[in-house]
């Protein structure tokens, strides 16, 4: 009999602890990865929109979910090595803040689902095979929204009035940029106004465009998506001050670090959103099949003390409209 007991106690035992390892396998936290280019504080609106987002679906971090945020800090050379860190620590996705950061989490995996929180052009950039059905293990947000720019031109012919002669700056040989440029050519015949290009493929052509910008006297710029120009908002955006022009830009960064103002989706509204793929993967599906959503939000971002600086009356009609005005 006690040997019986003795049996029963070991079985007992045995079972109690590997029903628990198996019972905290199955409560295994998932770990998400995420890449961004630029420095942490650069980008903290849109990931702490993310993290609303997961808490909007239920997830709290540190406590169901675990995330590993990676930084290029400006330095496009160290994304694949962040990426690779981000892939040997095996994390269940990993989330990316625009082109080269996909671009390197691509090179770092082709197993690991990847969810863009944007990227202004995932069919032409080699991460899906269409926006309906992406196919590979990348899926996530588009912020492609060429309709904008001719409203952007429009807004510019509003704060001043005066514009005959617009710079162009940007990766005009990107291929979303054509029907991009396509909107702004139709805009500016309607407006009178002369368009002049200058094409931004490094950063040693940031200073080049608005110096030239200057040299054709210029009245405003129009600031077209670009990888380098992204990168450097700030430095973009006092070029423009020293230069004194006037100049419009696709992404709120610009503004933030002391841009005039831009007129562009909501990017912390696409980093909220991708939270809702990063949920789907988790419970089981699969990336190859979860199309790729634009925007819907958009949003005009004034920076009133530039304006100031400029010597420019922000009309009141154009304020009234802002959704955020900073001064």
């Amino acid at each position: 009999m006690k040997l019986r007991r003795l049996a029963t106690l070991v079985l007992a035992a045995f079972l109690f602890v590997f029903g628990s390892a198996e019972g905290q396998e199955s409560r295994k936290i998932p770990r998400i990865g995420v890449l961004f280019a630029s420095s942490a504080s650069q980008r903290s609106p849109r990931i702490d929109a993310f993290r609303q987002g997961l808490r909007d679906l239920g997830y709290v971090e540190g406590k169901n979910v675990l995330i590993e945020y990676r930084h290029g800090e400006g330095n496009p050379d160290r994304l694949l090595v962040l990426a690779g860190e981000l892939v040997a620590m095996n994390v269940e996705i990993i989330v990316t803040g625009g082109s080269s950061p996909t671009h390197a989490a691509k090179e770092a995996t082709t197993k690991i689902p990847i969810v863009m929180t944007q990227d202004i052009d995932p069919v032409g950039n080699g991460f899906a095979a269409s926006l309906a059905r992406p196919g590979g293990n990348i899926t996530g947000l588009s912020n492609y929204a060429p309709e904008l720019s001719g409203k952007r031109l429009e807004l510019l012919t509003e704060i001043t009035p005066k514009v005959s002669r617009l710079g162009v700056i940007g990766g005009l040989a990107l291929t979303p940029n054509a029907q991009t440029l396509k909107e702004v050519e139709i805009a500016a015949r309607s407006l009178g106004v002369q368009l002049h290009y200058f094409d931004v493929r490094q950063l040693t052509d940031v200073e080049n465009a608005f110096t030239g910008a200057s040299t054709i006297h210029a009245d405003a710029v129009l600031v077209l998506p670009s990888s380098v120009l992204i990168s450097y908002p700030k430095q973009v955006s006092q070029l423009a001050l020293r230069s004194r022009l006037p100049a419009i830009y696709y992404a709120a960064e610009f503004v933030e670090e002391g841009g005039l103002l831009s007129y562009a989706p909501n990017f912390s509204d696409l980093s909220r959103r991708a939270a809702t793929y990063v949920d789907k993967i988790l419970k089981g599906a699969s990336p190859a099949e979860l199309p790729i959503e634009q925007p819907t939000k958009f949003e005009l971002v004034i920076n009133l003390k530039t304006a100031n600086q400029m010597g420019l009356a922000i009309p009141k009609n154009v304020l009234t409209r802002a959704d955020r005005v900073i001064k």
